[in-house]
């Protein structure tokens, strides 16, 4: 086992080799061990509150990245203290790039998550946490508000820290806790769009949340596009957490 350190890389060939070269996956039982320890935090509204922030700038990125995928032009992202986010892009305020656009926040994470499982299932724990460092780095680039500045930054440097001066096993339980984190964290924000909007509907309020922008460009009712993140986000978690535990191996 290394230890802290022992693996610094020195050059850009380095860190590609890192990248690059698969690890031993991760046994069965720490993948259950840290999904299970993860469900539990989750649950607790306290560390959910803190941990929603890392939700947040996934849920933006995704946003973000669509936007620029169906030709807007990204303006900003901001994240902020209770949790909230905004991405801005200029573009058609109507049409399918809006509308893909305004959909594709909740199920980024879950998107992610998927993506993570992939990569940790066929040992390339490092590689997974270069490329949240750089799906970090990209958002840090569009950061228009000092508190989503500082919640990246912060972000940026304890995934970085593991990345660059962790031992392999801490990189692997690492890898494995944000992949879990992705996968169960999507599902659960949908349920806290949902509260929130009935609390909203409760107060006579306006549903500003993603379903209810959603419901204004397509005239399907908010409720149905929950649904469909929900189902999303779930069917994401089934397939992540299949590869989490080799389920389909062999």
């Amino acid at each position: 086992m290394t230890g802290w350190g022992e693996d610094l890389p020195g050059s850009v060939g380095d860190v590609w080799a890192q990248v690059t070269t698969p690890q031993p996956a991760p046994e069965v039982r720490t993948v259950v061990i840290t999904g299970v320890v993860l469900l539990v935090a989750l649950a607790a509204p306290g560390v959910w509150h803190l941990l929603r922030h890392g939700l947040t700038i996934v849920h933006e990125a995704g946003h973000a990245a669509v936007a620029v995928l169906v030709g807007r032009r990204l303006t900003g992202i901001r994240v902020h203290s209770d949790t909230s986010g905004l991405t801005v892009s200029r573009g058609r305020p109507t049409g399918p790039g809006m509308v893909a656009t305004v959909a594709a926040g909740y199920p980024a994470p879950a998107v992610l998550g998927l993506a993570a499982a992939w990569l940790l299932s066929r040992g390339y724990a490092v590689g997974l946490l270069w490329l949240l460092l750089v799906v970090l780095a990209l958002v840090l680039l569009q950061i228009r508000n000092w508190y989503g500045l500082w919640s990246v930054l912060v972000a940026g440097v304890v995934v970085g820290v593991v990345t660059v001066l962790a031992p392999s096993s801490v990189q692997q339980v690492t890898a494995a806790a944000i992949t879990w984190f992705l996968l169960l964290g999507a599902p659960r924000a949908v349920l806290e769009l949902q509260a929130q909007r009935a609390r909203v509907r409760r107060q006579g309020g306006r549903d500003v949340s993603d379903a209810g922008l959603l419901a204004g460009l397509t005239h399907v009712p908010a409720v149905v596009w929950v649904g469909v993140f929900l189902l999303v986000c779930l069917g994401l978690l089934v397939a992540g957490g299949a590869l989490l535990l080799a389920v389909w191996a062999g």
